[in-house]
């Protein structure tokens, strides 16, 4: 009996034990470690990268958190992602937030690129890297940049107009002026449009900037230019999709949309829909996937303590920084199969929805 007895409270001892065991595999298990949102925890060996995206609601930034997140977990680092929606302040305030989060490196899309000083070098001063993502972040420290050649895409831009509208009234949309890209595409598209200017065949009849790039801005700016032009212009040199969509709603109200020729950016399904249409000249496709997934190693070797290779510096301002360079795609009716469609960014079925049957090209 004692013997059974013994037997008994070894076997107690023994499952006391296994279930203590289990409760600590369960308790290190239940670390919060989700990357896109705010968590407080995780692996204390685990990379922590916070993202700072200028507006989710944008189309264009969804892809690029998509793509950063999975190749950043791809790479063993977790990413706290949060979105000011357009609001500066807002970013200021959840970078600050960021700091506090025992991050490992900072990426920034910035909303205005001459309002992160403070933040960039609070990170900085922690010893906390960091990382500018398509759009230079001016008058401070920081590590790398990595972007298209934003100067190339406004001459794509106007390349392209220009190749179907050599001579005739043009009118230039800017897109947010408190944005570093804005002021780089405007330099680009004068770069081939000045010298049209300076021989005459080119007029300039207005330029005027988009606040926060927003659509409703822009469709207000060219209802007031076809009206002080009496609906004569033949050319919209418009910075991005979300601007060119607005200014086509003008163009639409005038029976204009498809005659003037208008260009755009970022290959937003809208866009790509527009130029599948008629509606829409051009656009210039970034691909994302390539700028992300470039962004996060990029990031995973700042966490690191490594130095990324750089293909040239920018300055901004304060320093030269190092500046990671990727190439555009212009992107028009003739090639949106082999670009947009064939990297997947957007399916034939999307692209040619509102296109009769009979009018699409052969599907891929």
């Amino acid at each position: 009996m004692k013997r059974s007895k013994s037997l008994l409270a070894l076997l107690i001892v023994f499952f006391v034990m296994m279930l203590a065991a289990c409760g600590q595999d369960a308790g290190n298990g239940s670390a919060d470690k989700t990357s896109g949102t705010e968590n407080e925890g995780g692996s204390e060996d685990t990379l922590r990268i916070g993202l700072s995206v200028s507006d989710l609601t944008l189309e264009r930034w969804q892809h690029d958190r998509d793509f950063f997140v999975s190749k950043a977990e791809e790479l063993g680092a977790e990413v706290l992602v949060q979105s000011a929606n357009g609001d500066e302040a807002k970013q200021l305030s959840q970078i600050q937030n960021m700091l506090s989060q025992d991050i490992d490196a900072l990426v920034i899309i910035a909303i205005n690129s001459d309002a992160l000083s403070t933040v960039v070098d609070q990170a900085k001063a922690e010893g906390i890297p960091v990382l500018a993502y398509d759009r230079l972040i001016n008058g401070t420290d920081i590590d790398a940049y990595v972007s298209f050649d934003n100067v190339r895409v406004g001459e794509m831009q106007a390349e392209y107009l220009v190749e179907q509208v050599p001579s005739g009234k043009y009118f230039l949309m800017g897109g947010s002026p408190t944005d570093n890209n804005a002021k780089m595409f405007r330099e680009g598209q004068m770069n081939i449009i000045q010298p049209l200017v300076d021989s005459g065949d080119i007029e300039i009849v207005g330029d005027q900037w988009a606040k926060g790039w927003d659509a409703n801005e822009a469709l207000k700016i060219m209802e007031n230019a076809l009206t002080a032009n009496k609906n004569d212009i033949d050319a919209v040199v418009a910075s991005n999709d979300s601007t060119a969509g607005g200014a086509i709603q003008a163009l639409e109200a005038q029976s204009l949309a498809g005659k003037v020729v208008i260009s755009g950016q970022d290959a937003d399904l809208a866009g790509v829909q527009r130029i599948a249409e008629g509606l829409q000249t051009m656009t210039v496709y970034k691909p994302i996937k390539l700028i992300a997934e470039k962004s996060a190693e990029v990031a995973v070797q700042l966490a690191k303590g490594e130095t990324p290779t750089a293909d040239a510096t920018v300055n901004n301002g304060k320093i030269d920084v190092p500046f990671i360079k990727l190439d555009p795609i212009s992107v028009g009716k003739e090639n949106i199969i082999d670009t947009v469609i064939a990297d997947g960014f957007h399916s034939y079925d999307d692209v040619y929805k509102n296109v009769p049957e009979s009018e699409r090209p052969a599907r891929p």
